[in-house]
């Protein structure tokens, strides 16, 4: 057995063959048989079930054959409060229903893939109280429909010291490159005037939910994007492959500290969609700017 290891590593050295892990941005976890309500009820209560807080859910792009579920856990809020700062990110996975082939495909935001690119070089420190989270999710999936769990979102995958410090080419922004939407005199400040937007309604926005990570000072906002240059304007054209990457959406800014930030689209967009060709990504060159601008709107 030992000949045999070691000659498979030779094997590898040679051919430059790695055994590295990869991970894929979407897990395509189960097929059901019912309509995008009956499954999202189903699912709804196997998440319940495994531990999971359903914390908003809406139809993205104004289509009505998809459905996202924004969820966190006690581990993924538990994983924040250790690292804190921009890892607030973290503190929510998305699971998306897509009428495809006339059946609904129920597909995941895969843990590994998000959380090491979130948490980059910490993603270590947290390792152990994160492993959990995709083992319930196989469950939730199992229980829900015929099940797949097939990885999918890159064709050749990602390993996770590409994922700590992913850009898409030269001279685009990596994770910590955010965008500063506003500053405020405090934390307190900056959530009420957010929530005081909410409730007033701002164009074009939808809050799709809001999750507070305890002992900190971060809160995760996901917010459904309207108009003419919203989701309706960039989605059809850069979601062109199936399955669907569905679970993509709703669009996240962090409140952190006296400070709001939101993902730069360049790398937001970019690792929702590795495989995208600079062809495409050229089709919505305004959408990171136009994204943008209705966040920042949010705290005006």
């Amino acid at each position: 057995m030992k000949r045999y290891i070691s000659s498979l590593l030779l094997l590898a050295i040679l051919t430059g063959i790695s055994f590295s892990q990869l991970y894929y941005p979407y897990t395509l976890g189960a097929i059901s048989d019912k309509d995008i309500p009956q499954t999202a009820s189903l699912v709804w209560d196997n998440l319940a079930a495994n531990g999971f807080e359903v914390l908003g859910e809406y139809s993205p792009a104004e289509d009505f054959e998809r459905y996202v579920m924004a969820i966190t856990s006690e581990e993924l809020l538990s994983a924040v409060g250790k690292t804190g700062g921009l890892t607030g990110f973290a503190a929510a996975l998305r699971v998306g229903l897509t009428i495809e082939d006339g059946k609904v495909h129920i597909s995941y935001t895969s843990p590994e893939y998000w959380l090491n690119a979130y948490y980059r070089e910490d993603y270590e420190k947290v390792k152990s109280i994160l492993d959990p989270v995709s083992e319930k999710l196989v469950k939730v999936m199992k229980a829900s429909g015929t099940y797949k769990g097939t990885p999918f979102g890159s064709e050749k995958g990602l390993e996770a010291d590409d994922l700590h410090k992913y850009h898409y080419m030269a001279a685009m922004p990596k994770f910590d490159k955010t965008n500063e939407l506003g500053e405020f005199a405090s934390y307190q400040e900056a959530i009420d005037k957010i929530e005081s937007g909410i409730i007033k309604g701002i164009p074009n926005i939808e809050k799709i939910y809001s999750v507070e990570i305890p002992g900190k000072e971060l809160k995760l906002y996901g917010f459904g994007l309207g108009g003419e240059n919203g989701e309706t304007n960039f989605l059809p054209i850069i979601d062109i492959s199936s399955p669907k990457h569905t679970a993509f959406l709703p669009y996240e800014i962090l409140v952190m500290g006296n400070e709001v930030h939101m993902l730069h689209g360049r790398y937001r967009i970019a690792l929702s969609f590795p495989d995208l060709t600079m062809g495409t990504f050229t089709k919505i060159m305004s959408s990171p700017g136009d994204i943008e601008d209705l966040l920042e709107s949010i705290v005006e």
